[in-house]
This record gives C-alpha cells, structure tokens and sequence, in this order.
C-alpha cells in the first residue's frame, strides 16, 4: 500500500471513485485489525475526530508536501502526522535533502492522494508519493482517519498501519 501494488490512480476527475473499496479491500486481504465508523460528511481534523469520539492526537493528519531538489527535480511526500500537531515543512526539506519545500497545491495533492482534500489516506497509492510518519503518530495503539470519503472513517490498529504502509519513520513535526 505504499505505491508498489499496481496500478495507477483514477483521473483527477473521477477522484475517491473505487479507491474507498481498494482500501477496505487491501485491509481485508491483509488481515488489519480495523473497524469502518460512519459520519456525518467532514473532513476537518479537529470536527471529525469528536465525530468519531476520540482525541485529536490520534487521527492521522495526512498532508502532501512539495520537495524541490536543485532546480530540476521535484518530489513529493505524504507526511502523516498526529491531528493535534504541525508538519514542520524545514524538516521534510532536510529529511530530503532538498532546496524548498511547500505544501502542494490542490490540484496536484488530491492527484497524487486519489481523493479530495480532507479525505487523504494514510497510505500511497501513487509510486511518486513517499509515505513519511513522524513517530509521534505511532504512540497511540489505534489511528483514525478519513477513508477517501468524508462520511467514512477508518479506525485502525497502528501496528497494522506501520505494516502495510510501510512508513519512513522521521520527526517532522514543529515542537511546541
């Protein structure tokens, strides 16, 4: 689930169309301790974890970011961080090694995630998107998260997480 299992993602037009299915799918297959949690349609970090009844330190805040490398190469990174934490956009940058970094626009995120904003996974469908979770999201034996859809949740065990996605596991958050 980390952009190696085939397949390309579907047009920017027809985005979240099967990926819901593909998740649940690759859940099942995997054997992932996971339960599926219906809500009222939102994809606001802090409004859909009370939605779903937990603190906001265990949803997992799923962002795409731009890594520039010189001037002639671009990468792309989808951090997951805890819901109640920033990303820190220096350290992806150093973690890359690169010469800018931003968060990526829109258009491109939802692209490279397959979904709307507010509805990105944890994991990477896409080869060109690397997963990168900051270790503070992994100290919670549980992670929510919107399943490519904004009234479908997924509440899965972390180990079950770091197992399938496959995380490169770096601090990328600010410190408060």
């Amino acid at each position: 689930m980390s952009g190696e299992l085939g397949g390309g993602l579907a047009a920017p037009e027809s985005l979240d169309a099967g990926l819901y299915e593909r998740l649940i799918a690759d859940l099942e297959a995997a054997g992932a301790h996971y339960r599926v949690i219906g809500h009222p349609p939102e994809g606001r970090t802090e409004v859909v974890s009370a939605l779903r009844g937990h603190d906001v330190a265990q949803a997992a805040k799923c962002l795409i970011v731009m890594v520039k490398i010189g001037k002639k190469r671009t990468r792309y990174v989808l951090a997951v961080v805890p819901g109640d934490a920033r990303l820190d956009l220096q350290a992806v940058k150093a973690l890359l090694e690169g010469t800018y970094s931003a968060f990526a626009d829109r258009d491109k995120a939802e692209e490279l995630a397959g979904s709307v904003s507010g509805t990105v996974l944890p994991f990477s469908y896409h080869p060109k998107l690397e997963v990168i979770a900051d270790p503070a999201l992994l100290r919670v034996p549980e992670l929510f998260f919107n399943a490519a859809r904004l009234d479908r949740s997924i509440a899965l065990a972390t180990d079950d997480y770091l197992r399938l996605a496959a995380p490169r596991v770096a601090p990328i958050i600010t410190t408060p």
